[in-house]
């Protein structure tokens, strides 16, 4: 598993225990960085370009570091 699953699944920790629209969330977090968000799994490989856009557009819409 590398750092962009983890980094995906600990979004979607934080949307569910915000009880955000995950939908919503992860579309704006999507619109941000260029790709869908939920088209990262545990075989996606590791790139830090992506994984930096990630980061700081989740800590843009969600308000706190991932």
């Amino acid at each position: 598993m590398g750092k962009l699953f983890e980094t995906r699944e600990r979004i979607d920790r934080i949307i569910a225990a915000r009880k955000l629209d995950p939908f919503k969330t992860r579309g704006a977090i999507g619109m941000r960085i260029g790709f869908l968000v939920s088209l990262i799994t545990a075989e996606t490989p590791d790139d830090e370009v992506k994984l930096t856009k990630l980061r700081a557009a989740a800590e843009e819409v969600l308000g706190e570091k991932v």
